[in-house]
């Protein structure tokens, strides 16, 4: 994997702190060109160290209410993935997580309200094929919710491309 310098850690602060900058912002606060920018940016997709872009929806906008963990312990192991197959058909599941501790899996979900959940866990979840018991926990307020930090990684020389080489000469 291509190593991530000082300048790739500044477009990503920038970029995960407001994901609609401009490049030619961007390249003017980390004193480079926009080509710069976004020969970098492409770089870090291509390294796959940017993943996705895009809008976040707040589920309560939706009628979502009720955002809920659900603990779900296995028959076996190895049926998760067909459980994660199933998983995939509820549309209220926004993540899942194999996982250990306690629960084979590790699921996020939003529902309407508390009969909608109820409905969820009886109807659906504990209705698949291996599942043998959940354990849910409702989040009564989300507190924190960010990216990874990056200011933190360990610095690694990466070659400057030729559009920062032209920078540093003139």
């Amino acid at each position: 994997m291509e190593k991530i310098d000082n300048l790739d850690k500044k477009i990503l602060e920038i970029i995960s702190n407001n994901a609609r900058i401009p490049f030619k912002d961007v390249a003017a606060e980390c004193g480079v060109s926009r080509a710069a920018i976004h020969q970098r940016v492409q770089r870090l997709i291509d390294m796959g160290v940017i993943v996705g872009s895009g809008y976040h929806v707040n589920p309560i906008s939706l009628g979502y209410n009720t955002c809920t963990y659900v603990g779900i312990t296995l028959e076996r192991g190895n049926m998760y993935q067909s459980v994660c197959k199933e998983f995939e058909k509820i549309s209220e599941i926004v993540e899942c997580h194999f996982t250990t501790g306690p629960y084979t899996m590790l699921i996020k979900l939003y529902a309407r309200d508390n009969a909608h959940l109820m409905e969820l866990l009886n109807n659906r979840l504990q209705e698949i094929p291996g599942v043998i018991a959940t354990e849910t926990l409702i989040s009564l307020k989300q507190s924190i919710k960010k990216e990874v930090p990056i200011g933190g990684l360990q610095e690694e020389k990466v070659p400057l491309m030729e559009e920062d080489w032209r920078k540093i000469k003139d």
